[in-house]
């Protein structure tokens, strides 16, 4: 039997951010400085046993759109559920008035094919806490990303 799954509006950001950790998208270091960010609105995804597989987190900082995050348990990457996510962000920023998204891509190829492009750090909204990250340039490549709308 196949599994179904049920994409919704979450208010509990709080509730994300484990799986975001336990998905290796943020870092558990307590003095990391925070840049600070305006949630506009988060999605999760659960399954029918209501198990959180796949999260988005659509914020604000310096007046500009962001993915705060965005994530799918490593067994379901490749089925769809991250684009269907990324465009529900994609479709609120366009809603709310936005004309471009950045974020910081672990997963550059993923973002490329849904149509968004490298731009240099300089270009971007001041969001990128990367550099206080430990995993940084050891275990994690990130790529500064936009795309506009």
């Amino acid at each position: 039997m196949m599994k179904e799954y049920r994409i919704r509006e979450t208010e509990d950001y709080e509730k994300l951010v484990p799986f975001f950790i336990e998905n290796e998208l943020e870092f558990t270091e307590e003095d990391a400085e925070e840049v600070p960010t305006d949630l506009v609105k988060c999605w999760e995804i659960t399954d029918d046993g209501n198990r959180l597989v796949g999260a988005f987190v659509l914020a604000r900082r310096e007046g500009e759109f962001i993915c705060d995050g965005i994530a799918i348990e490593k067994d379901l990457r490749g089925t769809g559920l991250g684009r269907k996510l990324l465009e529900l962000g994609i479709e609120e920023t366009v809603r709310e008035g936005g004309n471009r998204m950045y974020l910081v891509a672990r997963a550059p190829e993923f973002f490329r094919r849904n149509g968004f492009v490298t731009v240099s750090r300089q270009e971007a909204p001041n969001f990128f806490e990367c550099l206080t990250c430990p995993q940084y340039g050891i275990s994690c490549h990130p790529e500064v990303m936009k795309i506009d709308l």
